[in-house]
């Protein structure tokens, strides 16, 4: 009870945290897809030119 009462009045940081590490994660997959998107049509368009 006493650790809920101390992290509830922390001047926002803790509020910051619960948006910002979500976001983070978001971004960080989203970069991931993106990589992995790009690897991919480049691999598609090897294998085009290849033919």
């Amino acid at each position: 009870m006493h650790a809920a009462i101390v992290l509830a009045h922390q001047g926002g940081w803790d509020e910051i945290f619960m948006v910002a590490v979500p976001v983070m994660v978001f971004g960080g997959l989203l970069a991931l897809a993106r990589r992995r998107a790009i690897k991919l049509a480049k691999a598609a368009e090897a294998a085009d030119t290849a033919d």
